[in-house]
């Protein structure tokens, strides 16, 4: 794809601002385990980077989705997976039904301080038993003259202690499972919602992962995203740029683990010449490099049919589960050798190291990505009689 001067000048933009106003923090915040959330995001709002591809009428930059992808890729330039994983949630995760299904009502109400930076949002999809398998949740949401009564738990909520709303995909009927789902924006002062815990993780550390609780919670039926019964469509929906966002972005930290893999080797003395110089380091990162290229070339190949309109999900599955898989290769193969420092938890490598893990799970396992291929396939063995 052809990047324009404009996506240059974003790029640049994001630089500058990573460089100035979030890197010199890094370290803070992975050691805290948390990061100011609505500090950082209103920087971005102010920015515009928060709504690069969101309606104008909300505050967004109505930009098509490369702008977006642009944000993904250059997001790779902190200094830790956590925070961008969390900025990702709030463009690409949570607010992508809102946008495109959302009555204007409801965008006014929550998108557009979600574009500012005002409110933080989450996504409650996973539950305990429920990660990967969305068809059965068990989170029930019940009419109640004009209202939605919920009730259920939903685990691995990324933004989660901080989170100012909180979409939900919810049971709303006892219909078959993939027409019994809604979306729904619930407020996170809401009485009855509970952040339970915050859950401590091997990687990821400044991004906050919240289990939550919801106990006989009342929002009014207006704060549906969409149509009763549409949210598992809705979820899918999401999950393709939530998936395609993933990649854009580990394919990012990949190319970067190399990036200073090879600062680091250059400069490294072995045996009287730096260990660059030897024929089994060099070969390594050239073979990783070209593994990083064809599966960047396979995620602007998904941008590209969603700027066409397209659907992209069978791209974004491929690409999800190729990077999962190539990020794990490229960060163990370059912590091998930073040698000791590839080991202790100040090293930057180590960190990605710990951080990427995640890629082959969140958003979807690997064997969950096989699976959706197997069918678009049409090679997944159906059910018997």
């Amino acid at each position: 794809m052809q990047l324009t001067p404009e996506h240059e000048q974003i790029r640049d933009t994001i630089r500058r601002w990573i460089a100035e106003k979030v890197n010199p923090h890094v370290d803070a915040w992975e050691e805290a385990e948390i990061f100011p959330a609505h500090q950082v995001f209103r920087q971005m709002g102010e920015l515009g980077l928060l709504g690069l591809n969101k309606p104008v009428e909300n505050g967004g930059m109505g930009l098509d989705y490369s702008y977006a992808a642009v944000l993904a890729e250059e997001l790779a330039q902190i200094n830790c997976g956590g925070i961008p994983m969390a900025i990702g949630v709030q463009t690409d995760m949570c607010t992508p039904a809102l946008a495109h299904r959302g009555s204007a009502e409801l965008r006014a109400e929550f998108l557009a301080p979600a574009i500012s930076g005002e409110y933080v949002g989450c996504l409650g999809v996973s539950e305990v038993g429920s990660g990967s398998d969305v068809a059965s949740i068990k989170t029930t949401a019940r009419k109640d003259g004009d209202d939605y009564i919920i009730n259920g738990g939903k685990m691995w909520t990324t933004n989660g202690t901080q989170a100012d709303f909180c979409c939900v995909l919810a049971n709303t009927s006892d219909g078959p499972v993939h027409k019994n789902k809604s979306l729904i924006i619930v407020p996170m002062k809401t009485k009855g919602v509970e952040v339970a815990k915050k859950i401590r993780k091997i990687g990821m550390d400044a991004s906050d992962t919240a289990q939550l609780f919801f106990d006989d919670v009342r929002v009014p039926q207006r704060y549906r995203v969409g149509e009763e019964g549409q949210g598992f469509i809705y979820q899918m929906e999401q999950f393709q740029v939530e998936r395609l966002w993933g990649a854009l972005n580990t394919c990012a930290f990949a190319q970067r683990a190399i990036d200073i893999t090879i600062e680091y080797t250059r400069d490294r003395q072995v045996f009287g010449k730096p260990l660059l110089d030897n024929q089994v380091v060099y070969f390594k990162l050239a073979e990783l490099q070209a593994e990083v290229e064809a599966v960047r070339a396979l995620n602007w190949r998904g941008v590209e049919m969603i700027v066409r309109g397209e659907d992209a999900t069978h791209v974004a599955t491929m690409a999800k589960f190729k990077v999962g898989r190539l990020v794990r290769q490229v960060t163990d193969s370059c912590l091998q050798y930073w040698g000791g420092m590839g080991f202790v938890k100040e090293s930057l490598i180590s960190r990605f190291y710990r951080d990427f893990r995640l890629s082959s799970i969140g958003g979807g396992a690997d064997e969950v990505m096989l699976q959706i291929l197997s069918k678009n396939m049409g090679i997944f063995p159906k059910k018997a009689a």
